[in-house]
């Protein structure tokens, strides 16, 4: 008898696709919770890596001494093989010559100084004895500065014979401050301690108080101010050359100022610092904040080169046709060495590439290359290290947040002002000058904590603009202003720009 055999599978085929379904749902679910899970890490991991790249900033400003210079490791181990072994250009102990026991060697003390000549005979009778001869030895004093006295004695005369003309006397010689005390020289010397030694001025009024003269802090700066504000027109004069000087550096560093409002409190200012490398001028323009409208004054007729760090003000500056922007290779090297914690072989190649590009302008410079010569340099030596660098850089992306990628990142979307140095041989690498221009601003910072109004500010401004472009040329600032406090009133205001530190070098030649 024939069995049939009946199966519904209907109901069960119903029931696995239902389980499928479920189960790819649940797998989907799964997968969101994967892919979520992986976003959480690389964020944690981003996080962690900030987190360790503060702890080991805060640890260098701590502990440490800042410095940015980048040494490879192959260098390092080359310069301790080449100091272990023995040279074969060494010379033999036994042929250097060594000073006698006893007997430091001293360098020649500077001919200028002047001399003050003592002569010490020796002891009982030198009747009859001849001299053949002396020995001179020279040492080192110091003769502390000496407040003056000036009395100007002007005689008085009548005409017997003429009535009329009245007493005849000599005017007075024009002085920085009418009817003050304190001479051009005087005045120079306060504003140089202040703003270039970083002396501030209650310390100058104890100075002062030892050599018995009681002056107060409010004497001095008003003395201060009154010389800044003389120095006006000359500081106008060099904002007007920078501004035509066609290559611009341009950064800004922040000052407080008292706030006049509320006591005890500071608002933060800031001093917007050019420097223009061509012709060795330096300009601090002081303004309340760190916006748009900063550089406004200054850059809205330049025409030329803008080198700054790449702060998003200057992209409004740079869109203008008539201005050419580049950004600093300093910045770019600095947020790489930053990421040696975070990623160090990655940085480590990164900041070997760099140095390679410091290497040219180097050599540059060692043979004293013309802005044409230093353009065909780079051409050859630059520009191949930098297709190779920004190459490797796009391979080797990382979390954006980390510091290795926020320093690819600094650097990628800066890179067409990065290269755009090697096609001018007349622009720098970096804007390291115009950052050395604001060290006198930091230090004297630390001194005097904080400017005590807006105007304090600028005047300060237009001190440090003067003193530092005496530096770039070498002049002594001291000298400078003494001389231009004297001469200035009576100086033909059409002819100011004469009296500006570099035009003066030139005059007293």
């Amino acid at each position: 008898m024939e069995t049939t055999t009946h199966t519904e599978s209907g109901p069960i085929d119903e029931a696995l696709r239902a389980e499928n379904q479920a189960l790819r749902q649940r797998l989907a679910a799964a997968q969101v919770e994967a892919s979520q899970a992986r976003e959480q890490l690389c964020l944690t991991e981003e996080r962690l890596a900030l987190v360790e790249h503060e702890l080991a900033q805060l640890k260098r400003l701590v502990f440490g001494v800042k410095r940015e210079r980048f040494v490879p490791a192959a260098q390092t181990q080359e310069r301790r093989t080449q100091a272990a072994a023995p040279s074969k250009a060494t010379v033999p102990r036994a042929e250097v010559p060594s000073p006698a026991p006893g007997k430091p060697v001293r360098q020649a003390l500077p001919a200028h100084l002047p001399r003050e000549v003592i002569v010490i005979e020796p002891e009982g009778d030198l009747t009859g004895l001849k001299k053949i001869g002396e020995e001179i030895t020279e040492t080192l004093d110091y003769r502390p500065a000496r407040l003056v006295v000036l009395r100007r004695v002007r005689p008085k005369y009548v005409d017997p014979r003429d009535d009329s003309r009245g007493v005849i006397i000599a005017p007075l010689p024009e002085r920085p401050i009418e009817k003050g005390l304190a001479e051009p020289r005087l005045l120079s010397h306060v504003v140089i301690e202040k703003y270039v030694d970083h002396l501030p001025l209650y310390r100058q009024v104890q100075r002062f108080r030892r050599e018995g003269l009681p002056l107060s802090a409010s004497t001095l700066g008003d003395w201060v101010s009154t010389s800044a504000a003389i120095l006006v027109p000359l500081y106008e004069a060099l904002k007007e050359e920078a501004r035509t000087s066609g290559y611009l550096q341009a950064d800004e560093t922040p000052i407080p100022v008292q706030d006049e409002q509320t006591k005890g409190k500071t608002h933060r200012g800031y001093y917007w610092v050019y420097h223009a490398p061509l012709r060795g001028l330096v300009v601090v323009d002081y303004q309340q904040g760190r916006g748009r409208d900063g550089p406004k004054e200054m850059l809205n007729d330049y025409k030329g080169a803008l080198q700054s760090d790449g702060y998003a003000v200057y992209d409004n500056y740079d869109a203008r046709p008539e201005i050419t922007g580049y950004n600093c290779w300093a910045h770019v090297r600095r947020y790489f060495f930053e990421a040696q914690e975070n990623a160090p072989d990655l940085a480590s190649h990164a900041l070997e590439e760099i140095g390679r590009l410091y290497e040219v302008e180097r050599y540059a410079r060692e043979q004293g290359a013309s802005p044409e010569q230093r353009q065909r340099l780079r051409q050859a030596k630059a520009v191949p290290v930098l297709e190779r660098l920004k190459s490797w850089l796009e391979q080797h992306p990382r979390l954006p947040k980390s510091p290795w990628g926020q320093a690819v990142s600094y650097a990628l979307s800066r890179w067409e002002k990065l290269t755009r140095y090697t096609e001018d041989g007349r622009i720098e690498i970096d804007n390291n000058l115009v950052e050395n221009a604001l060290r006198p601003i930091a230090l004297g910072r630390r001194n005097y904590l904080f400017s005590g109004s807006h105007e304090a500010a600028q005047r300060a401004a237009v001190i440090y603009s003067l003193l530092a472009t005496c530096k770039k040329h070498d002049v002594n600032p001291e000298h400078w202003l003494s001389d231009v406090l004297a001469r200035i009133a009576s100086h033909p205001m059409k002819r100011v720009h004469e009296l500006l530190p570099h035009h003066w070098k030139e005059s007293k030649r």
